[in-house]
């Protein structure tokens, strides 16, 4: 088989299961949560916490680059997709002016911030390893699709436009107006997964790693708590809308 065969083949089962993907870096992480906590004890817990909260707002940024994206573009695009390739509009404006793929880049920023709130080194590296070999297959399948349903147009965005690393020089505004009701209905999801990582990171640290109570870890680490409360309402709030009324339906949107 032809490398780049190869290559779409691979990428053709990771975007299949990519859901679930992470999950395979649970083992992995076991024993950098526990260097985590020796790191804590060493820096303290103040300024873990504060280390913690920088990590928190890089990941919001990939949230918010993800929302900048998808309030933006129109029905029919390839970002929705879970199973198969699916595309009837090749967006080539706003942050797809830029990067080819600005979804991506923004999960990519927002486990960097969850990976590097763990402080160990080792366990970065093997993530930004992990995550350019995943991306590197699930972006070569998804290229060969587009380039044989849009042909010349697609060649000619793709060889102009970064695949991952933005070139603001690029820019092209938006050819639709951003719906802040389309990111509400499409991205509740992800504030979501992202709090809730956090508390459990923190708490499996605290917890396990260093050995507190549950009562001493809760009464000193009420913040990613209540930072967990805030998303649960959120997702809750949204996941109701989105279900049980037409309040988040944006007409071809």
């Amino acid at each position: 088989m032809r490398l780049i065969h190869r290559l779409e083949a691979q990428g053709a089962f990771l975007f299949r299961w990519r859901s679930f993907l992470p999950l395979l870096l649970i083992p992995i992480a076991v024993p950098a949560i526990f260097e985590a906590a020796q790191i804590e004890s060493v820096i303290g817990e103040e300024l873990d916490d504060k280390l913690n909260l920088i990590c928190l707002a890089i990941s919001l940024t990939g949230l918010l680059l993800r929302a900048l994206t998808v309030g933006f573009v129109p029905s029919g695009t390839s970002g929705r997709n879970t199973s198969e390739q699916r595309a009837n509009i090749l967006n080539v404006t706003g942050l797809y002016s830029i990067v080819r793929n600005p979804l991506y880049l923004g999960n990519f920023i927002v486990a960097l911030g969850i990976v590097l709130s763990l402080k160990t080194w080792w366990f970065i590296a093997l993530f930004g390893l992990a995550y350019w070999l995943y991306i590197e297959r699930i972006v070569a399948v998804e290229e060969t699709y587009l380039s044989a349903k849009f042909g010349k147009q697609y060649d000619e965005w793709a060889g102009a436009t970064p695949c991952f690393f933005p070139r603001l020089s690029l820019w092209r505004a938006p050819a639709e107006r951003f719906s802040l009701r389309t990111v509400l209905r499409r991205e509740y999801n992800g504030v979501l997964v992202v709090v809730v990582t956090y508390l459990f990171l923190d708490a499996i640290t605290d917890i396990i790693a260093a050995d507190e109570s549950v009562a001493q870890w809760a009464s000193r680490d009420y913040l990613w708590l209540s930072i967990a409360a805030v998303g649960l309402v959120i997702f809750f709030s949204l996941r109701t809308l989105k279900k049980q009324t037409r309040v988040l339906h944006v007409e071809g949107r």
